[in-house]
């Protein structure tokens, strides 16, 4: 990730079991039918066989039923049917009527056949295991064999295994040894606290202000998550102007993405560009000849004070305005893209590409009252905190600031932005002593924050105390030890390697200032936080050492 100045990272129905299908049972034998006057023999319900040879001759009319002899049960040697009440025989000089069809039988007949063939196949259907999935049935495979969980409330926390002892400050200093002294380190400040109790195990002048470098994300990320909510969301709009004149107002959300599906940049969930002009296209009917950008939602300065020349644009940063693609990216698809100078402009040009209109001014005032002829909204704040740790992006992380600024009644400007996090922070009771802002990014030299800061905001979000739920996401937006973000290419060999997964961190890096803010789940059960601010060395000196010290927390015993 280069979202630091020098940091020079890489960014980073239920299953189904094939089963047998159940057979469908063997058709119904249909009962034998027999001619009139056909004696069944014995080994009734067999299969119809004609009889041999001519019919019996007759002996005669059949007798009244009264007159018919009474034999005796155990005298009859197979079941005689009677042929009683049967019509009389023809005779040869009367031949015998032919039988007309019943074609009403013969439609039943069909009717049903297809009746049963369709009950047969819906029953072979039912049997397939992803059709008895879906539908719950009783006899699917993967049908819960309890019943269904009542519904529970969602709460952010975090639940960690039982520490085997409790961490002390001996078993934290031993654990750290000579490595917190290492040359490579160069001057180091830093802390290390138990949430849980909230005890300071290990410092050395944690109340020292010092450059935090890109750590200071960590302060921007809380008084974002403190003041707005983890749902709260930046909307675009674009509002009808004069003379078919539309006018973009821009909310301050970076991540609108030129890219036609917002999984491909490297902002997931954000608002599309092309959503946005096609509902303007369905609102105006497509008669639009001006495209306006409004960019009145940010104010002061586009670049912060104690920042380099070369810092904007760059490939970590642009200058900050309140319309903007892809976080200024001329090249939605390349992480470490050249930003561009002039970030409404290219929102400008790029909708009114889709609009076939032309570019107006880029320096507008939407009308007060306006029809909104279109509206997307951001990703949810939890998100945007999320990518602003973990890839360390300057840009989304100083139009947080300003979000917050604004709904705390502050400028939406650097200085504003930096004023609104004081005051956050303070009004939720941490110490601000040392504390001096020029941005919300950490890329101005002018930032000095101790690692006391650190640490107490890092607890608070690991902690289990009232502010946690609020802070939470800032614990799972931090990269991941050889795995995410800013880390995803450290903690992969040496000493270090052993901490992979294990610590979750904020990295910084700004000329000669080396920073690590984060948590780690040592090999005890213990989750600590801890900060480590080093300066006056080489970063690919610095870095490795300071990844040693989190990995000798995470091998920590430390009781």
């Amino acid at each position: 990730m280069t979202g630091e100045r020098g940091d020079g990272q890489a960014r980073d129905e239920w299953p189904t079991d094939d089963l047998d299908a159940q057979q469908s049972p063997p058709p119904r034998q249909q009962p034998p039918r027999y001619p009139p006057g056909y004696v069944r023999p014995p080994g009734e319900g067999l299969p119809f066989q004609p009889p041999q040879g001519p019919p019996p001759p007759r002996q005669g009319p059949p007798r009244p039923p009264s007159e018919v002899p009474e034999v005796p049960l155990h005298a009859m040697p197979t079941r005689i049917v009677p042929a009683v009440n049967l019509p009389p025989k023809p005779t040869a000089t009367e031949p015998e009527p032919e039988q007309k069809p019943r074609k009403s039988r013969r439609k039943l007949i069909i009717a049903l056949a297809v009746i049963v063939v369709l009950l047969a196949a819906a029953a072979v259907a039912l049997t397939r295991p992803e059709v008895a999935n879906r539908l719950m049935l009783p006899w699917a495979p993967n049908k819960p064999k309890g019943d269904e969980p009542a519904p529970v409330a969602v709460q952010r926390s975090i639940t960690t295994p039982k520490a085997k002892q409790q961490p002390t400050s001996d078993g934290v200093s031993q654990a750290l040894g000579s490595v917190v002294d290492d040359p490579a380190l160069g001057s180091l400040s830093g802390a290390v606290v138990d949430p849980k109790s909230g005890d300071v195990l290990w410092e050395r002048d944690p109340d020292r202000p010092l450059a935090p470098a890109s750590t200071l994300k960590v302060l921007t990320a809380a008084a974002a998550l403190l003041e707005l909510g983890s749902d709260a969301r930046l909307t675009t709009t674009v509002v009808e102007g004069d003379q078919g004149e539309v006018i973009l107002v821009g909310g301050g959300d970076p991540t609108l993405t030129a890219l036609k599906d917002a999984d491909d940049s490297f902002y997931p969930g954000a608002a599309t560009l092309d959503e946005l002009a096609a509902q303007v296209r369905k609102a105006t009917g497509g008669d639009v000849k001006t495209v306006s950008v409004d960019v009145g939602a940010f104010s002061g300065p586009t670049t912060g004070p104690g920042w380099a020349s070369e810092d904007a644009p760059s490939t970590y940063a642009a200058p900050v305005e309140a319309a903007m693609l892809d976080g200024g990216r001329q090249n939605p698809r390349e992480f470490d893209s050249m930003r561009t100078g002039d970030p409404a402009g290219h929102v400008a040009k790029e909708l009114a590409d889709r609009l076939n209109a032309q570019v107006g001014s880029t320096d507008a005032t939407a009308p007060e009252g306006a029809k909104t002829l279109g509206k997307v909204q951001s990703a949810p704040l939890d998100e945007l905190v999320a990518i602003a740790l973990t890839d360390s992006d300057n840009v989304l992380a100083e139009a947080l600031a300003r979000w917050v600024a604004r709904e705390v009644g502050e400028e939406p400007s650097f200085a504003g932005g930096a004023q609104a996090v004081r005051s956050v922070l303070e009004k939720a009771g941490f110490s601000l002593d040392g504390l001096e802002l020029a941005d919300a990014s950490g890329l101005s030299t002018r930032n000095k924050v101790p690692a006391r800061l650190l640490t107490d905001i890092l607890a608070a979000a690991a902690g289990d105390g009232e502010q946690a739920a609020k802070l939470r996401p800032l614990v799972e937006g931090l990269p991941v030890a050889g795995g995410t973000g800013t880390l995803s290419d450290r903690y992969v060999d040496g000493e270090a390697e052993q901490a992979k997964g294990w610590v979750r961190a904020k990295t910084g890096t700004l000329d000669g200032v080396n920073t690590l803010a984060g948590t780690v789940l040592t090999e005890d059960g213990s989750v600590l936080v801890f900060a480590l601010m080093s300066s006056g060395t080489n970063p690919l000196d610095a870095r490795p050492a300071l990844d040693e010290v989190a990995a000798a927390l995470r091998a920590c015993g430390c009781s």
